[in-house]
């Protein structure tokens, strides 16, 4: 019998983020000052579980991280926020990956990510777990680990009725099956744009590239557009759902906030345009404090924003 709460399974990644903020990033060659730094737990996987932790889901996150101070770290991250963690793989040659995030004075992000052991997981990582996916409400998966064990947990899964969410990020080339595998396709503007060629700019644009991605195979489509809100395409509607108007600190992990909102709303049984409002406020939410899994909201928060 499955839980009454939301239960949501991440296979992804962790990678501690090393962040740094500079009024404006350096020139090739060019040594420049940096007004802060900050150092979190942080990773896709990781952040994405922690977002739907908060704000009400049970979760489990399958992962790898190395046998080293920070692996230690997340795992402590991990129970502090009620997640289950049995399945995270303790790497004795890898040490845990690694993301570093500038952040710039409009508190846009760019971000170098080295992925040590997540790169090192494997489909025998995920198998003696098989389990858990399937007796979850939502898989939700990125690209931060090798893809052969995304698509491992899609198809356990897909045969256990289970719905499969992919965040394609960071941009990659994706498996043709992956597409077939996702109920819900969720990239940014570059990973659009990097998937279909075409750059989500206006509502033209944003029809097109959706309908590419829902040819492609996903079942439905929402593109994540910043401060615009996000795009929600299915076969039956294309619908341009906004966002909201927040001061911005950080933008790092609103992606993140936006997925894990996403899973629980739909874990929820929430119909897909009212899980992407939800998941909206979610992402607004985060860019107002620093930090990829330090501001991710909790469900009151979200309510708040939504006036209910």
């Amino acid at each position: 019998m499955k839980s009454v709460l939301p239960r949501v399974v991440v296979v992804g990644s962790f990678n501690m983020d090393l962040v740094v903020r500079t009024p404006r990033r350096p020139a090739k060659g060019e040594t420049v000052f940096g007004s802060d730094f900050g150092m979190y737990c942080g990773g896709k996987g990781f952040n994405q579980a922690i977002a739907a932790a908060r704000l009400g889901g049970e979760v489990t996150m399958i992962g790898r991280v190395g046998a080293d101070h920070f692996g230690d770290l997340f795992l402590q991250a991990l129970a502090g926020n009620s997640i289950r963690a049995d399945a995270v793989t303790r790497d004795e040659h890898n040490g845990t990956g690694v993301g570093l995030p500038v952040i710039g004075a409009d508190g846009d992000n760019s971000i170098v990510v080295v992925p040590r052991a997540n790169m090192a997981m494997q489909i025998q990582d995920v198998e003696p777990y098989a389990d858990q996916i399937c007796q979850a409400d939502i898989l939700l998966l990125q690209l931060e680990i090798p893809q052969a064990v995304s698509h491992y947990a899609a198809h356990v899964a897909r045969r256990a009725g289970v719905k499969v969410i992919l965040n394609p990020a960071p941009a990659s080339p994706l498996d043709d099956e992956l597409y077939q595998l996702a109920d819900v396709l969720v990239p940014n503007e570059q990973e659009t744009l990097a998937l279909t060629g075409i750059l989500p700019a206006d509502e033209q644009s944003l029809r097109r590239a959706a309908s590419a991605l829902l040819d492609k195979g996903a079942r439905v489509v929402v593109l994540t557009l910043g401060a615009r809100g996000a795009f929600l395409a299915t076969s039956k509607e294309q619908t341009l759902l906004p966002g909201h108007a927040v001061s911005v600190v950080d933008t790092t992990g609103a992606g993140d906030a936006f997925c894990g909102a996403l899973a629980v709303a739909l874990a929820r049984g929430a119909s897909p345009a009212d899980a992407v409002r939800f998941a909206n406020a979610a992402g607004a939410l985060s860019v107002t404090r620093a930090g990829a899994s330090p501001s991710m909201p909790t469900a009151a928060q979200v309510r708040q924003l939504l006036g209910g």
